[in-house]
């Protein structure tokens, strides 16, 4: 039996409740019993919510653990700590580990070192076996494993008529089909961003074309089947406008893009320094702004981080390292810093994006903080201003992009199914 908390005088983000108000949570067995006035419980641990903010628990359906295969980098278990750090009681791992996950064998294994996390971690499982794009795998099997989602995330399926097929037996068997755009002929050897800061420093580019071209596919397959796609991390304006307007037409896509998106542009790259460096990659002010206002008006259904750890050795080298960033720890700081405490989004708009849509598109119980309702809670100081200092993360490698940023908002306490996960005190 866990044990019951006490939530005193808390704001509380939740449609059926006024933010202004302030609120107890009374929490025991797990569930939310009380919100209003708590009732008396001399064996509760009380905590003072004077001055923060409860927000149900946010939920990252793009990221990388890195295991099996890549320990070094992350595992199960310090990617949940990273997790828990940031508010997040929920994830959706991406299947490029080595093996990569094709099979039972590394479903069970991940879902087993998962269960003394804390948090919850779900799978995608690859589309083709193997990620190899030459044969679909079973997705059959996967649904009977619990698996929820499908993508060959790092490898996109460059055959659009396996592709077609894969799409269509996702929604056969009620699996999100997750694409990572990318056309990788047209990529090449680039490393950055193809445009003014790739050519002043002489090092070949990614360019967006090849962003767009298999944004438009995915949507023309999918429309074209009458069957549902999720597009990954968007980054171009393009891409955006194919997927407002495809979404206007009614297909069935959805999307998600990162903090990085609507914050940076390429010239962060100037710095050669490949903490900077992920793919897609950072674009130029017109993305950024385009991106934006895909956040605003609806068009992006969530954030995510695509939290991609890498060993400091590995990042030293600013043309040869390999792409990504962690992100886990400082996506609701980010978003808190530039849509919410900006004016461009409210707390409710922010929830849904961080907490309620990834879970509806996975199709996962809804997390609010009502009566009857699992206690996975977030408990932040919205305005707390904070310097993000890359040794004090919990993930096992530190490969921030916002090294040094001052944010303001941080989670400061994590509730996880009644029990507390993460405590800023500890």
């Amino acid at each position: 039996m866990s044990q019951s908390i006490i939530i005193k005088n808390i704001s509380v983000v939740d449609e059926k409740l006024n933010i202004d108000d302030r609120y107890d949570i009374y929490i025991s067995d797990g569930i939310i019993k009380k919100v209003g006035i708590a009732p008396e419980d001399s064996t509760a641990v009380v905590i003072d919510g004077t001055g923060l903010t409860a927000f149900p628990s946010f939920f990252d359906m793009h990221v990388h653990f890195r295991d099996p295969g890549f320990t070094h980098k992350e595992d199960i278990i310090t990617g949940a700590s990273a997790a828990a750090a940031g508010g997040v009681t929920g994830v959706l791992c991406m299947p490029n580990t080595n093996p990569p996950v094709d099979n039972e064998e590394i479903i069970r294994y991940i879902s087993e070192k998962a269960k003394q996390t804390g948090i919850d971690v779900y799978q995608t499982a690859c589309i083709t076996s193997g990620m190899n794009g030459q044969e679909l795998a079973d997705f059959k099997m996967y649904k009977s494993l619990g698996i929820r989602a499908v993508s060959d995330d790092g490898k996109p399926v460059s055959n659009a008529g396996l592709m077609r097929q894969a799409l269509i037996n996702a929604e056969n068997e009620d699996l999100l089909l997750t694409s990572h755009c990318e056309d990788m002929d047209i990529i090449g050897k680039g490393i950055i961003n193809n445009g003014a800061v790739s050519a002043k420093l002489k090092v070949e580019g990614m360019d967006r074309s090849s962003e767009d071209s298999i944004t438009a596919r995915e949507i023309a397959l999918a429309g074209a089947a009458g069957v549902k796609v999720h597009i990954a991390h968007v980054s171009t304006e393009g891409s955006i406008g194919f997927i407002r307007d495809a979404k206007k037409r009614g297909l069935k896509v959805t999307c998600e893009t990162c903090p990085h998106y609507f914050i940076y542009t390429d010239e962060k790259l100037e710095m050669r320094d490949a903490d900077y460096r992920m793919n897609p990659p950072l674009r130029e002010k017109r993305d950024v702004e385009a991106i934006t206002e895909a956040v605003v008006d609806g068009t992006i259904d969530c954030i995510v981080t695509d939290h991609a750890p890498h060993a400091e050795n590995e990042k030293a080298d600013f043309e040869k390292a390999p792409n990504g960033v962690v992100g886990l720890e400082t996506s609701f700081a980010a978003s808190l810093t530039y849509l919410y405490h900006t004016g461009k989004i409210s707390l409710l708009k922010l929830s849904e994006l961080m907490s309620v849509n990834p879970r509806k598109l996975l199709g996962l119980e809804p997390v609010y903080i009502r009566e009857g309702s699992q206690a996975d809670i977030c408990i932040a100081d919205i305005n707390k201003e904070w310097i993000v200092e890359p040794g004090k993360l919990h993930s096992k490698s530190h490969n921030t992009v916002f090294k040094g940023e001052k944010f303001k908002g941080k989670p400061v306490i994590t509730i996880s199914k009644g029990k507390i996960i993460y405590s800023e005190k500890n």
